[in-house]
């Protein structure tokens, strides 16, 4: 019943675009800092890489984790100083436009978690909280938006191609 509501309803369409609103404004205003103000996340990676989320017996509880910080991340600071920005500045551009929506929101949760997993509470669980929501309710959440243009145009394309190729969707 709630998963209808979430999906169909027109009133939480617009609930769901100020939520939307509310996010991707965070967002692009965070990318955006960092794409104009010098953004280095070394610092950042080699403290969660030094100081670890521990469980309450002391261990490390992401161990996985801070293997990807160690062996991929740092060694590639130069491309994370430049995808981070990027992407937190197209992740809310794209929710604030409505467009692609599920795809931005999606990634702004990947974001959400990453850096949860590396120890930064922060609005963290409140931005996950509300990206789950936007996220479930899928097209409804950018029909006040671009995807009401965008989203047919896409399934029409695609359903063309997938034609022409004997695999109809």
């Amino acid at each position: 019943m709630f998963a209808t509501f979430l999906r169909e309803n027109k009133i939480a369409a617009g609930i769901l675009t100020v939520i939307r609103l509310y996010l991707g404004y965070a967002w692009m205003t965070a990318g955006w800092g960092k794409l104009t103000g010098g953004f280095d996340a070394s610092g950042f990676l080699q403290n969660a890489v030094a100081n670890p989320v521990k469980g309450p017996d002391g261990n490390m509880v992401y161990g996985w984790y801070v293997s990807f910080l160690e062996g991929i991340a740092l060694p590639n600071v130069e491309l994370f100083n430049f995808l981070v920005p990027l992407g937190e500045f197209l992740v809310g551009l794209g929710l604030i436009l409505g467009c692609l929506t599920t795809a931005a929101m999606f990634f702004g949760l990947v974001m959400n978690f990453s850096f949860f997993l590396a120890g930064t509470v922060s609005h963290n669980p409140t931005d996950i909280f509300l990206g789950g929501i936007i996220l479930f309710a899928g097209y409804n959440a950018g029909v006040y938006g671009l995807d009401r243009w965008v989203v047919p145009f896409m399934r029409k394309t695609f359903n063309k191609k997938a034609a022409a190729a004997g695999k109809a969707v």
